[in-house]
């Protein structure tokens, strides 16, 4: 009798990731096929805008990600960097965009000037203190970008109830079967999420590919010095801003990062790193990923009742439901062509991402910029010296 009981939680329990599913599905239906607000914003709201770069190290294609910030059909725009020091790899290519560029405003600093666990967020303090204009864009040096960037992404704060702007992005360039993972998984796992919390709670978060605001916005929360020994600092931005009482509007609109993992185990620690930060900052949302889980349900569903009936019904309608949201948010709403050859590539990462979560319970440090922390009463605490 017992075993039976069992039996129905488990069966019942199994039921429950179909549910979010269907949530995502609807959710990105409705992301997507609404009328995109920014291009309703007015086309003449160009003010002139900083875009703020914090470097450390060479990206691949890292040229031609810079670059494309040079082709903006945008009237008043400064590009400005900050690295860690002159011998940087990523000097000489700033440098030649200078020279291919001259008739863009591009300026170059050199260190935060700060000693923090966080170097980028130190970076992104002095860059807004020094940026020539209120509006700023800041993002990550592996983005590359469309001519029609800029004012795009700058359309939406012509409202006053916006205060920041931020975007989903894709990979491109990928080269490996851990490139395609990783887009699989960007895609039809942390899109899905993204979305999901769209739908039922509104966005309250940043993504660090693109964050436009301004720095009077920045400076109502105490600007990114009080983040600077934080981890997630992108969204603790999207989220401070959002407490301001302002609108962080989510576009429609992709930017594109360039692929660059070289292994699994690589793109392994990189994600699971972020689960960890999310079980840190957000504990009940990190425990509650369980029951978003549908592979190791579906398994289970069958395991404790292996018949047909059950095989069909819990496995069938979870690949079904996995490759629904994959197209939805893949193809038709960024636009992005699958190959039928990637869809096993959804079972694989949700294999490898439940094995991430259960990870995430035994590892109480992270490893940042070569260093590792602790992660105590949301800051950075180094657990060992950084090599940097």
């Amino acid at each position: 009798m017992l075993i039976t009981a069992i039996a129905y939680i488990v069966l019942g329990m199994a039921t429950l990731p179909f549910i979010y599913y269907l949530i995502a599905l609807h959710s990105s239906w409705r992301f997507f096929r609404l009328p995109s607000r920014e291009k309703a914003s007015r086309s003449d709201f160009t003010p002139p805008v900083s875009i703020l770069k914090p470097v450390r190290g060479l990206d691949p294609e890292a040229y031609e990600n810079f670059a494309s910030f040079c082709r903006q059909d945008y009237s008043e725009y400064e590009l400005v960097f900050c690295i860690g020091s002159g011998d940087d790899p990523a000097l000489p290519v700033i440098e030649q965009l200078k020279r291919d560029f001259p008739g863009r405003s591009i300026r170059v600093l050199f260190r935060s000037g700060r000693t923090v666990s966080n170097d980028k967020v130190a970076k992104l303090d002095r860059l807004v203190s020094e940026a020539r204009y209120e509006h700023v864009v800041i993002s990550d040096s592996d983005v590359r970008v469309q001519p029609d960037y800029l004012r795009t992404v700058i359309a939406p704060l012509a409202r006053p109830s916006v205060g920041a702007v931020t975007c989903l992005y894709v990979s491109t360039g990928e080269k490996s079967l851990i490139d395609n993972l990783q887009t699989v998984g960007l895609i039809s796992d942390l899109y899905a999420g993204i979305l999901v919390a769209w739908e039922l709670d509104g966005v309250k978060f940043a993504l660090g590919q693109t964050i436009v605001t301004t720095r009077s916005r920045l400076a109502g929360f105490g600007g990114y010095r009080m983040l600077e020994n934080r981890p997630a600092d992108d969204l603790l931005v999207g989220r401070l801003i959002a407490e301001q009482g302002y609108e962080v509007e989510l576009l429609r609109y992709p930017v594109r990062t360039v692929a660059d993992y070289g292994s699994m185990r690589e793109l392994f620690y990189k994600r699971l790193r972020w689960i960890v930060v999310m079980r840190h900052m957000r504990p009940w949302g990190h425990f509650g990923l369980l029951l978003t889980q549908g592979l190791p349900w579906s398994i289970a569903a069958f395991a404790i009742r292996p018949t047909l009936v059950v095989l069909f019904s819990y496995l069938g309608a979870y690949f079904a439901l996995r490759l629904a949201m994959t197209w939805m948010i893949g193809t038709w709403g960024l636009k992005r062509p699958f190959s039928w050859k990637d869809l096993p590539l959804v079972l694989v990462w949700d294999a490898v991402a439940f094995v991430m979560w259960l990870s995430s319970f035994l590892r109480n440090t992270i490893r940042w910029r070569g260093g590792e922390y602790y992660i105590r009463d949301g800051m950075l605490v180094p657990a060992s010296p950084s090599s940097d």
